[in-house]
């Protein structure tokens, strides 16, 4: 099942996040990951969430996901995290190809 990495963030120091960003897109990809969004244009439609800037990385899976952000390779895009960007960050297993296909899949 993939996974998905989704952060809801907002930028402290341009240059710093330069660095952040260059380090993490090039871990990302040894672990198998891509983005899917990356701090396009939010609509809020539901609710009181006001987000920043919403990036989405897709890993084969959890585990994949869970190597990357404990890997050295990440360590070093972490470094600068906390200069170049504020966020929230989580990390959520997606649904399998057979429970889209059957649609037996929980939800809520």
């Amino acid at each position: 099942m993939p996974a998905y990495f989704i952060s809801d963030g907002f930028v402290k120091d341009r240059e710093a996040l330069k660095i952040f960003r260059e380090r993490a897109a090039a871990s990302v990809s040894r672990y198998g990951g891509r983005y899917l969004v990356r701090a396009g244009a939010v609509e809020p439609v539901e609710g009181t969430w006001k987000p920043h800037a919403i990036v989405v990385i897709e890993f084969p899976d959890i585990e994949r996901a869970r190597a990357w952000y404990r890997s050295a390779e990440y360590a070093s895009a972490l470094a600068v995290r906390d200069q170049a960007i504020g966020r929230q960050l989580i990390l959520v297993e997606g649904l399998s190809p057979r429970d889209m296909e059957d649609g037996t899949f929980e939800w809520l």
